[in-house]
């Protein structure tokens, strides 16, 4: 079977499976060559830097959010479907989340969901700042409703590095951390219903639905 030609998108391709897999700690030339079957000098041909690796596989995944044409489907649904599609692009890629705060990202796939999200609430009656603000406050919320999975995934990597039951010890922090909150009457009575630990069912719809009610609110539509 002939060897495949090495690309700079077949590099950003196995980049986002070995981040998916191993988070950016497990992401280096090395290993992403060895995935590709080549030596890391390939890829340094190239991509120049493991930086530059990231910043590329970042802005690939952003492309996997759809965009439905506001026109046709109302301001707000486009809205829902935009926000949902990203929350779940934030769950499947958990690294991203944690690589805005470890690498300058940039390019044509943020600017392309940030651009539509600007016509969005501007076609919801948003003007000039005002469209940047609401782009902002549901951009913000999303990725810190994503935070939770993508820190949960993390954590479990870090710990089974250790040498120990990841499980055992989150479940094990989990028993310490419910023993204080019973001390609380409010965290007593929530931990007789459900995970101390964990948000409530169908948190992130929630919240995506009230801030456009706010934003409705806001124009004068009504909530």
């Amino acid at each position: 079977m002939p060897r495949q030609t090495m690309t700079a998108d077949r590099i950003v391709r196995a980049a986002i499976e070995l981040l998916d897999e191993e988070g950016l700690d497990g992401l280096n030339m090395r290993s992403l060559g060895a995935r590709l079957g080549s030596a890391a000098t390939a890829v340094y041909w190239h991509i120049k830097t493991k930086d530059e690796v990231v910043r590329r596989a970042a802005d690939a995944v952003w492309a996997e959010v759809e965009l439905p044409d506001p026109a046709a489907t109302g301001w707000r649904e486009a809205a829902t479907a935009m926000a949902t599609g990203m929350h779940a692009m934030l769950t499947r890629h958990p690294w991203l989340g944690q690589a805005f705060g470890s690498h300058l990202l940039y390019g044509r796939g943020k600017a392309r969901l940030d651009d539509y999200a600007l016509a969005v609430y501007e076609r919801a009656g948003f003007t000039g700042a005002e469209a940047d603000r609401a782009a902002a406050t549901v951009f913000v919320f999303v990725l810190g409703s994503a935070l939770g999975p993508a820190a949960q995934i993390s954590l479990t990597r870090r710990l089974g590095r250790t040498g120990e039951d990841p499980e055992q010890q989150l479940a094990d922090t989990l028993a310490r951390s419910t023993e204080i909150a019973l001390e609380f009457p409010r965290l007593r009575k929530r931990i007789g219903t459900t995970d101390y630990a964990a948000a409530p069912d169908s948190s992130f719809e929630f919240g995506l639905r009230a801030i456009l009610d706010g934003f409705a609110y806001r124009l004068g539509a009504g909530a």
